[in-house]
């Protein structure tokens, strides 16, 4: 059986963290399997480049950074190697330029094109050897190391599952599988047992950390079965998988929140036809990410138009939008960072009626304001601000009777 297996970064936090992955994967190699590793950077280290790079300038070229961030990973692949070699087993570590993960340009947020190096796994495989590949990374048509953006080694792990046709694909992380909001909000969430692609996809894109989105897109496009299992229990997890029947049964999944949401708007903008897709267009070309989307009503010829954007990005898509704003006319650019977004996910919702209207009064039972709405047919996303993140999650989470029941028994129990 051929297995791929992703560890993140606090799974090979540190030398001790990094033996104990070496022993399982070598029990799992004794097993009889072939292994493809896919392994993270250490802990924090992607994070401490970082701010290394803050302390060098304010404005880093973003060939440059993934220069820099692409060493993390490959500290980790030589390091679970060689704590590997000293169980015995036979390991060998890639960086992604080495396998053959070919990329378009776009730095810092690049997305893989095809993958190269599958027979060069498949020899290693065959001489007995644990093949360990740096996630996150890969390589341009120009020989450009490019960075997969964050949570891309879950993209990298999906990848090699899809072109080797693995029989398994197992993310290891620090929690034991997809829950139905964020336990450390919610003490009552409860871990489910399977969630469909397009569940996960919206769950993962609306803030849950769990999963890299593009990772889902890859595994549904190319049938790629995901197990999201615990680095320090060994329990089952959570299967990510085609959508069945069964699945609508359940009109609400989960609840997703993204804090890191700040939102732009450009003051009264020319009201006129093609203003808006001149806008979008130029913001495309600054290979700026928009979210949701509003715009006023207008007025005297004039509109203001409203868009989110991740927070990490906002300075980036400031500069760019000051220039859009003065070459169209506009009056000013505003924006706001104490910003999130808070969605209830479900493919039930489908086939259900009320489910907005629910979320809605959910909000507004704790006086909470919304400032932006959007919808499609399995999710309703708003945008609050972000003082009231975690009490939105909590009355949704609540409204839709989502918590797990040995849990508010046991609470029960303790309060009498």
């Amino acid at each position: 059986m051929l297995i791929v297996q992703k560890y993140g970064g606090s799974s090979v936090g540190n030398p001790e963290r990094i033996r104990n992955v070496a022993r399982k994967i070598v029990d799992r190699k004794r097993l009889g399997n072939d292994l493809v590793i896919v392994v993270s950077a250490m802990g924090d280290t992607t994070d401490d480049l970082i701010t290394m790079a803050s302390q060098i300038t304010d404005d880093p070229s973003e060939r440059e950074m993934d220069m820099l961030l692409s060493t993390g990973e490959q500290i980790s692949v030589a390091l679970l190697a060689m704590a590997i070699h000293t169980l015995g087993e036979e390991a060998i570590s890639f960086t992604g330029a080495q396998v053959g993960i070919m990329t378009d340009s776009i730095h810092t947020k690049a997305k893989i094109v095809k993958v190269r190096g599958a027979a060069k796994m498949r020899q290693e495989l065959k001489k007995g050897k644990i093949v360990i590949v740096a996630g996150f990374q890969g390589i341009d048509k120009d020989e450009n190391i490019t960075t997969l953006g964050r949570g891309g080694s879950d993209t990298t792990a999906v990848a090699m599952a899809a072109v080797l046709k693995a029989d398994e694909c197992e993310i290891y992380t620090d929690v034991d599988g997809v829950y139905t909001t964020d336990p450390r909000i919610v003490t009552d969430a409860r871990k489910l047992g399977v969630i469909a692609y397009d569940e996960m996809l919206e769950m993962a894109s609306l803030g849950a950390k769990v999963m890299h989105s593009r990772s889902i897109e890859m595994a549904k496009k190319f049938g790629v079965v995901i197990h999201v299992r615990s680095s320090f229990k060994n329990v089952q997890g959570t299967l990510i998988q085609e959508e069945d029947a069964k699945m609508e049964d359940v009109i609400v999944r989960g609840v997703a929140l993204n804090k890191d949401e700040a939102k732009i708007t450009i003051a009264r903008v020319p009201d006129r036809p093609g203003i808006a897709a001149k806008i979008f267009k130029m913001i495309a070309e600054g290979n700026v990410n928009i979210d949701m989307i509003i715009q006023n009503v207008s007025e005297k010829g004039y509109t203001d138009l409203s868009f989110t954007v991740l927070k990490d990005e906002l300075k980036k898509a400031l500069k760019v939008i000051g220039t859009i704003a003065r070459d169209v006319g506009a009056a000013g650019v505003k924006h706001d960072e104490n910003m999130a977004k808070v969605s209830v996910v479900g493919v039930g919702m489908r086939s259900h009626t009320g489910i907005a209207a629910a979320m809605f009064e959910a909000l507004a039972s704790k006086k909470i304001n919304i400032d932006m709405i959007s919808t499609s047919e399995i999710k309703v996303s708003c945008v609050i601000n972000s003082r009231d993140a975690e009490k939105a999650v909590k009355a949704i989470h609540d409204k839709f009777k989502l918590g797990d029941k040995k849990v508010l028994k046991e609470k029960v129990g303790a309060a009498k």
